[in-house]
């Protein structure tokens, strides 16, 4: 039986590959480490712009879509849990590997780490899932202000540790990406951000964060309100309306706060966070749902639907690209450039991928990380070319 894809995820998928292209390279290029007072008036109203927009709307996107896809794999009859398990593990596995050689701002190990909790909430009704989800995405408020900032204190003690193994200083700590010229001092880099962000996830309570959308996209998914927009246009326009009018002047405080150092306390921008970027997030969703079921037939959606498809192949190129523009290995322009000119690199390196993944799947089904994982999973070789899948059906 021929599974039918869905191309409003597919869509969607690709427009959230954009925003973490968008919210990630300001990391690759090495601006985020450099210092606010020798930022342009034109870098504030970038950022500004850049934290308004996207910061962690687009990270709310794509977890609800990954969420939704674990939906569709375990409410699927003829999936078994294990099965299941496995591909988390896989998972798992990729992301540490994109943690330790590539990139220090992984997310996918988080991703599956989170995922292989869901089987736990799989015969709940998904009234209840939802009050779970949305518990869970209020929780780090709780946390933060009952625990404040000690948590953060052996991951600093820890970084600097490692750091002065390898020389890394204060001083060149911003620049030593850019400045090295072989792999052996990135690994030396990646070394202390692998252990920073793996305590990340921990003092900013970002489990509770993902397992909290995890759910959310869970319930869209099994409801299946992605496979009949036009049924729940009610309840998508809502989504839209309440988010926008919530998430708007809520997002103007959040983006004051961030740029100005959090001067009310990490407990207000927490509320900040809480109360703009997840309703933010789900307006992003339902509106575009929206405009999808209005002509679901445009040619920019078959666009989108093209990096979409390859969407964790596209996550971890996108690491790829940042590295050899902006790391010393490469070109090394990381802290030479400002931040609007990072952005538009950003927007460069997601037009090559929507090229590249165009031309990629007309030759093949899967993207390359796709096939590798599903094999890995499955334990078995699976056609590629999109001609021998076809004879497979």
């Amino acid at each position: 039986m021929v599974k039918k894809r869905h191309v409003i995820l597919d869509a969607l998928r690709g427009f959230a590959i954009l925003g973490i292209c968008l919210a990630n390279f300001p990391e690759f290029s090495l601006w985020t480490f450099s210092d606010p007072e020798g930022w342009t008036v034109t870098d504030k109203v970038t950022r500004a712009i850049q934290t308004f927009l996207v910061d962690g709307k687009f990270y709310t996107l794509f977890s609800l879509l990954f969420g939704m896809g674990f939906s569709i794999q375990l409410e699927n009859a003829g999936q078994k849990t294990r099965t299941f398990y496995r591909r988390m593990v896989i998972l798992f596995l990729i992301g540490l590997c994109h943690l330790f050689f590539l990139w220090s701002g992984d997310i996918l190990m988080l991703y599956a780490a989170m995922g292989m909790l869901l089987p736990l909430f799989k015969r709940l009704p998904t009234r209840k899932i939802l009050v779970w989800g949305g518990a869970f995405l209020v929780l780090p408020v709780i946390c933060e202000a009952l625990l404040g900032t000690r948590l953060s204190d052996p991951l600093v003690a820890e970084q600097w540790r490692i750091c002065a193994l390898y020389g890394i200083t204060e001083a060149n700590f911003g620049t030593w990406l850019a400045d090295i010229s072989g792999y052996k001092g990135m690994l030396q880099f990646l070394h202390q951000g692998a252990v920073e962000r793996m305590w990340e996830f921990v003092t900013s309570y970002r489990f509770f964060k993902v397992l909290g959308l995890f759910l959310v996209g869970y319930a869209v998914g099994r409801e299946r309100i992605f496979a009949d927009l036009g049924a729940w246009k009610g309840l998508l326009k809502k989504v839209l309306l309440y988010g926008f009018a919530l998430g708007i002047p809520v997002s103007v405080a959040y983006t004051w706060s961030s740029m100005a150092g959090e001067p009310l306390g990490p407990v207000a921008h927490s509320v900040f966070y809480l109360l703009s970027v997840y309703p933010m997030g789900f307006a992003y969703a339902a509106g575009f749902c929206l405009l999808f079921d209005r002509k679901p037939e445009g040619k920019g959606w078959l666009l989108l639907t093209k990096p979409g498809r390859m969407a964790c192949t596209n996550y971890l190129s996108q690491s790829l690209f940042g590295v050899l523009i902006f790391y010393g290995i490469g070109f090394g322009l990381g802290g030479k450039v400002g931040l609007l000119a990072t952005e538009a690199v950003a927007i460069g390196v997601y037009a090559f991928q929507i090229a590249f993944s165009a031309l990629w799947l007309k030759w093949f089904h899967f993207g390359p990380v796709e096939w590798g994982w599903r094999m890995l999973t499955y334990g078995k070789r699976l056609p590629l070319l999109e001609r021998e899948y076809s004879k497979n059906l």
